[in-house]
């Protein structure tokens, strides 16, 4: 089972409001959570000949299973501080506190952008993640191996009802409500894997997202 490597990680911004008790160690522990409950399912998969999860489901329902571990390791990992909420229910994470807001989590792979279904005033976490060979690579060459959820950035922040994209057409799947762009650059990043990120990025000319 891989380990959390953080040798290359940046962790930033999280003084960015006082009103959110979220910490390096919630954040953290909750890709910990999420990866070795993923590595276990994956390893029970494969020992029964079969593909790893990734491979098994359509990419929204990854999201959606990727989004709840992570939204269960907040909660394992903030000590009390926030507890699971009902599911499908806004927000994912409610404060033991009643004078502290809750957070609702959205996921996302590669350069999408986080959506709902309804474009609710809040505060966000956002995380992105991409498919990785299961040491958390992507070479070119080995796009075959690329099975692994790998996070590769956070984001976290308030956003209001404008900040999101609206769609309730005839021809749409459902309703959405798309994080707009500028919107999700603009939020707080709090963790950044500068080895994957999926835009052209250097210290000298960052991708739009980096603050």
């Amino acid at each position: 089972m891989r380990k959390f490597q953080d040798k290359y990680l940046i962790l930033r911004n999280f003084n960015f409001n006082s009103d959110i008790k979220f910490t390096t160690n919630v954040l953290k522990g909750s890709i910990v959570h999420t990866y070795e409950t993923l590595d276990m399912i994956d390893q029970n998969l494969v020992s029964r000949g079969s593909q790893k999860l990734s491979s098994l489901v359509e990419l929204a329902n990854l999201s959606s299973i990727v989004g709840n571990l992570l939204g269960t390791g907040c909660a394992e990992y903030s000590q009390g501080t926030y507890y699971r909420n009902k599911p499908h229910t806004y927000p994912d994470l409610i404060a033991a506190d009643k004078t502290l807001p809750g957070i609702e989590i959205k996921t996302a792979i590669l350069k999408n952008s986080p959506k709902g279904h309804q474009p609710k005033s809040g505060y966000y976490l956002t995380y992105r993640y991409c498919l990785t060979d299961e040491n958390g690579h992507r070479n070119e060459g080995e796009k075959e191996f690329w099975d692994t959820v790998t996070i590769w950035e956070v984001k976290m922040g308030y956003l209001n009802e404008n900040d999101f994209g609206y769609s309730n057409t005839e021809s749409d799947s459902g309703k959405t409500a798309v994080i707009k762009t500028a919107s999700l650059n603009a939020m707080p990043l709090l963790y950044f894997d500068p080895i994957l990120v999926p835009y052209k990025h250097s210290l000298s000319k960052p991708y739009k997202g980096y603050n």
